[in-house]
């Protein structure tokens, strides 16, 4: 029977060249080293070396069955490897969102029912959430709509509004409600990593040029002392994040209004059944 450890030093010595620079490389007596030749030997059962006095080469076979152990040893680590990633996901929820706000509610949720689990979330486009849910990668997805593909199944979850966020001082606050196309040419502060909105921002103002923020801090900062629109939504509290001297207007595009869908495999059914989705319906 081959084992692993003797063949990691087969291979070794086939590396090195001689018995005692193996044996120095891999921190062994030579004594040891040269049963561990015998035994390799024996395992595969015919002559593997040339023995001459105090010296050993690899014959012809010997060359051969080094490239047989070679790929015994990376099967054996990828075989590791591979089980320890199918371990690790079942212990781990993958998430992948095409906004922020819906996981704001859906992550507490999966913690509470989960709590020995692993939460793995991602902000990423829409086609990204559509393949990885597809081939399995993601357990659950979040589009701002249903799902366009029958192979997946998908439930409505929760609805976003989006709102604009105006200095009081500004012709805007005079509005009760505002449309993109009013807003377009105005200049605005964006949160990154929004997803999708901000692609839609840049899509209904083309002529509005927008100042990314990293940080929430400088954010915030940006939105109490400057003159830059901003956006908020109806997801978030707007007591709590709004400064004084602004004034939340509705945008009413219907581009703004939001119904988020949960996707998964049909396989993976549960996740969509077990979260109590406000708006929940039967799956589709």
């Amino acid at each position: 029977m081959l084992d692993l450890v003797e063949l990691e030093q087969f291979v070794a010595f086939a590396d090195c060249g001689t018995l005692s620079r193996t044996a120095e490389r891999i921190h062994i007596s030579q004594p040891t080293l040269t049963r561990t030749m015998r035994r390799v030997e024996d395992a595969f059962g015919v002559s593997l070396f040339h023995r001459g006095k105090n010296r050993i080469e690899l014959n012809e076979t010997g060359q051969k069955a080094v490239e047989y152990a070679r790929k015994l040893l990376f099967d054996a680590e990828n075989a590791v490897r591979a089980v320890q990633a199918f371990d690790n996901g079942l212990r781990v929820i993958h998430v992948e969102s095409c906004a922020p706000a819906p996981l704001w509610s859906l992550l507490p949720a999966i913690s509470h029912k989960y709590p020995q689990n692993t939460i793995s979330t991602k902000i990423v486009d829409i086609d990204v959430i559509l393949a990885d849910v597809a081939d399995g990668a993601c357990d659950i997805g979040i589009l701002p709509y249903h799902c366009p593909e029958d192979a997946l199944i998908d439930r409505p979850y929760i609805r976003e509004r989006l709102a604009v966020c105006v200095p009081v001082g500004s012709p805007l606050a005079a509005e009760r409600e505002l449309m993109f196309e009013q807003l377009n040419g105005y200049n605005c502060l964006l949160r990154d990593q929004i997803g999708f909105w901000t692609d839609l921002c840049r899509r209904k103002m083309p002529a509005s040029r927008f100042l990314i923020q990293t940080d929430e801090f400088e954010f915030q900062e940006l939105v109490r002392t400057s003159t830059l629109l901003s956006f908020v939504t109806d997801l978030a509290n707007p007591k709590n994040l709004i400064p004084s001297g602004r004034k939340i207007v509705p945008i009413t595009d219907p581009e703004a209004d939001v119904t988020y869908h949960l996707i998964s495999r049909p396989e993976k059914r549960k996740w969509l059944l077990q979260f109590g989705m406000p708006s929940a319906q039967e799956i589709h």
